[in-house]
C-alpha cells in the first residue's frame, strides 16, 4: 500500500516502536508518522496493541526500541511532563476531570501546569494568572463550551465531559493531539458534534486517534493505521483500507457482514 503523505507538515515520527513486556511483544518495530492538518487513526480488535502505542507516544511507558521524533527533536528518551511541555497532549479513554471544580477551573488547572512555574508570586491567586486564564478560555472557546464555563464539571453530560477532557489538553497548547477513544459511550448527536470538533482541530494539530466506532473513524480520518497483534499490517486513506485484502481478512472482515 502507498506510504505516501500529504504536504502538510510533518509532526511526530515514529521508527521501529517496540514495547516488550517479558516474552510478550505489546507493540512490535512500528512505524508511523503524524501531520499537521491531518486526523491519523490508529485502529484493530483488543490487544491489537492502541492502548500501548498511545501510552509510549505520550511518555507515559517507556519504548523497549525505536525512536520517536517530535519537530526533528528526538523525545524517545523524555518523561510525560516534558512530553507535554513540548507539545504532545492526549486524553483518557477513561474521563480524567474534576468534578467538583467548574468547566473552566478544569482549563486552568491543565494550562496552569503548562505554563512556566513563578515560585516568586506565591501570594497571587491561580485565578489571577492571566496567562493560564487566557489559554483556559481560549481553550473552552474552541472546544464550543465557552457557555458551560462556570458551570460544575460533575454536572455534564457525557458527551459534554468528553469535550472538557479536549478542551483540557488544548489548554496546554499542544501541537500533537494524542486522542484515546473519545467517542466512547456518546449518542448520535453527541457524536456528531464531537466529529465537528475533531474537524476543527486537525487546524493546527496533528490528531492521533484511537476509536472502535469504524463508521465514525472512516468519515473522519485522512489517514488509517491498522494494527493486529501489536503490528501495523496497513497504512493508507481510508478508501485504500476499506478494500486492502489483508485489513479485511485480519479486522474489517468481521464488519463486512453487517
Amino acid at each position: 500500500m502507498a506510504d505516501d503523505v500529504s504536504p502538510s507538515t510533518s509532526k511526530l515520527s515514529v521508527r521501529g516502536l517496540t514495547r516488550r513486556f517479558g516474552g510478550l511483544i505489546a507493540v512490535n518495530e512500528v512505524n508511523l508518522d503524524l501531520h499537521e492538518g491531518e486526523v491519523h487513526a490508529v485502529i484493530g480488535t483488543n490487544g491489537a496493541g492502541k492502548s500501548t502505542l498511545i501510552n509510549m507516544l505520550s511518555g507515559e511507558l517507556p519504548a523497549s526500541s525505536g525512536t520517536i521524533t517530535l519537530e526533528g527533536h528526538d523525545v524517545t528518551q523524555m518523561p510525560q511532563p516534558r512530553r507535554a511541555k513540548a507539545g504532545i497532549g492526549r486524553s483518557y479513554q477513561r474521563t480524567t476531570i474534576f468534578p467538583e471544580f467548574s468547566v473552566l477551573e478544569n482549563c486552568r488547572l491543565t494550562a496552569q501546569a503548562q505554563a512556566n512555574p513563578r515560585p516568586w508570586a506565591i501570594w497571587q491567586s491561580a485565578k489571577q494568572c492571566k496567562t493560564s486564564n487566557e489559554r483556559a478560555h481560549a481553550a473552552l472557546a474552541r472546544a464550543g463550551l465557552s457557555q458551560l464555563a462556570h458551570a460544575q464539571a460533575g454536572s455534564l453530560s457525557h458527551g459534554a465531559k468528553r469535550q472538557l477532557e479536549v478542551a483540557m489538553c488544548l489548554a496546554t497548547e499542544p501541537r500533537v493531539l494524542l486522542l484515546d477513544e473519545p467517542l466512547a459511550g456518546m449518542g448520535a448527536e453527541e457524536t456528531e458534534r464531537m466529529l465537528g470538533l475533531l474537524q476543527e482541530l486537525k487546524n493546527g494539530h496533528a490528531v492521533l486517534l484511537v476509536e472502535h466506532d469504524m463508521d465514525a473513524v472512516f468519515r473522519i480520518a485522512d489517514r488509517i493505521t491498522v494494527m493486529v497483534n501489536g503490528s501495523v499490517v496497513a497504512t493508507g486513506t481510508p478508501d485504500e483500507i476499506r478494500v486492502d485484502p489483508v485489513v479485511r481478512t485480519a479486522y474489517l472482515g468481521e464488519e463486512q457482514h453487517g
